[in-house]
């Protein structure tokens, strides 16, 4: 039986690398690019009921981790462009557990937000892919943490945090051996 803490973190908790390399990038890059995909298959065939099932006690169920990744990728999205066309702009944040729960992350279809994931991961990455290492270096501040941010960065942490909710999706589907 896993502990609360592996069925939160099934990847391990994010840690920064102290140097960025630029094989680092293309690797993480690469992650980002092939996410739409990768979820998408771990939900092939799976009904409604296993979809509405929390990947751990007082966790979100499998259709709100899904949502959240549209909610998540979408405001990534648009916080790197803010960098790169604002002198390190404050970002807005959310309350992503907040918005778990509304009725778009708790009872649509998938549909939707895979649809989102598809279009805002290939926007993404052709623009990732398309910085200099300047631009990979400018930043923006997040105001919860009062933290400068680069893009750089940003494109780490995405993508550990699309690994870290497809192990949610992978970790029950396996204890469930669905």
């Amino acid at each position: 039986m896993k502990t609360i803490e592996e069925l939160k973190y099934p990847i391990g908790q994010f840690i920064m690398p102290q140097v960025i390399s630029n094989e680092t990038l293309v690797i993480c890059i690469s992650d980002i690019a092939f996410f739409p995909t990768k979820i998408t298959k771990e939900l092939q065939n799976l009904n409604n009921t296993q979809l509405d099932t929390q990947y751990r006690p007082k966790g979100w169920s499998l259709r709100q981790v899904v949502n959240h990744c549209a909610d998540s990728h979408m405001n990534s999205f648009i916080r790197i462009k803010l960098a790169l066309t604002e002198k390190v702009p404050i970002i807005k944040p959310y309350f992503e557990e907040r918005w778990a729960e509304l009725s778009d992350s708790k009872s649509i279809s998938l549909s939707a937000s895979l649809k989102i994931l598809e279009g805002v991961h290939e926007r993404w990455v052709h623009l990732l892919k398309s910085l200099s290492e300047a631009e990979l270096n400018k930043t923006f501040i997040h105001p919860a943490s009062q933290k400068e941010f680069s893009i750089k960065e940003t494109i780490v942490l995405y993508s550990w945090h699309c690994k870290h909710h497809l192990g949610h999706i992978t970790q029950l589907k396996a204890a469930k051996n669905w």
